[in-house]
């Protein structure tokens, strides 16, 4: 067996994904069904996490605008987003202090029914400025350690063995599998369900078309007994179209690869064949140059970004919403002045998303440390009071379950002391 197929065979497992053919699927998914108790169109009561990645860094202060903060404004006379007034341009106020940036009006209401939680001034310890150094520790929740072999989430699945697991409990709508997914504990990414395109990490080849293969050279035994019908899966998702999908409820996906990813990502929920924890990631987010405020670079990303949760949110519906989670997170935040191109350089703390049913939204979490020159990190950035992994351990635990967070953050304290309160 070449190198290539047994990295894939590692990482483990493939991915699939329909609703509305529980009738002809294989034994494997059928069985899957039973024992959670779903329909074609319900899925199965399964805690799920949607970790998104926002690479390149994006400006958490013009995200989650600090509008009540007079600094702001000093620093940023070009790019500053306007005091809510109600105009089209405006910051949406939601407290009073704190606003969302205009073209990320969709999310309102999700903060408004309290399924909406921001937690700002977050971020890593580690003062790095590099973007891959900064993905690479907070993707491994280990900051300044180069040498850690797995990803955060992929410690949290190999913590808590499931013997009832499916190969399709920890999915990436990526083209390789993100460091955060990268151990032990079996993985997949793929970019297209109708394509079936998988990859096993950097440098794997793709399997598609090839799994036949693989199989006959001994996938059962690597699999532990469930290569059999694992090859019957992936025959099955061969004979269903996933173009056949529609989204539920007026759900409008951006139509550019996020949105698809996370229009894939609703089809896995609902098809309940076991998804725990999946990932996405959306880039562009590295404004040094002709950022703008209300309208421009940053706001379209924005906009793009919010639309694709709002459609995430409406295709799954609350009852479903209930059990899902969907985190964001970036590497580092930008500077708070704005530089001389009118846009922003590398700076250090940020903001984080957390949107889910259970979720304790409608409030900004976090200490805010302010804006003044005296109060910047390094004379130059928004300082950090809450570590990521503060935050991430809260969803492990409280949404996920895990029980034991030092097997998931190794060399940090991320118990109970350091949550912030987003669940209840």
């Amino acid at each position: 067996m070449n190198q290539g197929r047994r990295f894939f065979m590692k990482q483990g497992g493939l991915a699939l994904a329909s609703v509305g053919l529980v009738g002809s699927a294989p034994s494997f998914l059928r069985r899957v069904v039973e024992a959670q108790g779903v329909t074609a169109s319900v899925s199965g009561r399964r805690k799920t996490l949607i970790a998104i990645f926002q690479r390149g860094a994006v400006d958490g202060l013009n995200m989650v605008v600090p509008h009540g903060e007079r600094a702001y404004y000093e620093q940023r006379p070009q790019i500053a987003i306007a005091q809510p007034r109600g105009g089209a341009d405006s910051a949406i106020d939601l407290d009073g202090f704190f606003g969302l940036h205009p073209s990320m009006r969709p999310l309102k209401q999700f903060w408004d029914e309290k399924r909406l939680a921001i937690v700002h001034a977050v971020g890593s310890p580690d003062n790095t400025r590099s973007h891959f150094d900064a993905q690479d520790y907070m993707e491994s929740a280990t900051p300044g350690v180069k040498s850690t072999q797995d990803g955060w989430l992929n410690r949290y699945v190999q913590a808590r063995p499931d013997q009832k697991a499916t190969p399709f409990r920890s999915i990436s709508m990526t083209q390789n599998l993100p460091r955060s997914m990268q151990g032990r504990a079996p993985a997949v990414a793929m970019q297209n369900l109708a394509d079936f395109q998988l990859r096993a990490g950097a440098g794997a080849r793709g399997v598609q078309g090839g799994f036949e293969d693989i199989y006959e050279q001994g996938v059962g035994d690597v699999l532990r007994g469930t290569g059999k019908e694992t090859f019957e899966a992936v025959n099955f998702l061969k004979r269903v179209n996933p173009a056949q999908y529609r989204p539920e409820n007026g759900a409008q996906y951006p139509t550019n690869q996020f949105g698809r990813a996370l229009l894939q990502i609703a089809q896995l929920v609902k098809a309940g064949v076991g998804l725990e924890v999946a990932f996405s990631d959306v880039g562009g987010w590295d404004t040094h140059r002709g950022q703008g405020g209300a309208r421009g670079q940053l706001a379209n990303l924005l906009g793009q970004f919010a639309q694709g949760l709002t459609a995430l949110v409406a295709d799954l519906g609350p009852e479903r919403m209930r059990d899902v989670v969907v985190l964001s997170m970036s590497e580092f935040g930008r500077t708070v002045r704005q530089n001389g191109t009118q846009g922003t350089d590398h700076g250090h703390a940020n903001a984080m998303l957390v949107l889910g049913g259970a979720v304790r939204g409608g409030r900004v979490y976090g200490r805010w440390p302010g804006l003044r020159d005296e109060q910047l990190h390094e004379g130059r950035d928004l300082a950090l009071t809450t570590d990521f992994r503060d935050v991430f351990g809260e969803v492990a635990s409280k949404h996920l379950g895990a029980a034991d967070l030092r097997k998931v953050f190794p060399g940090h304290d991320a118990g109970p002391a350091k949550f912030r309160g987003l669940f209840g």
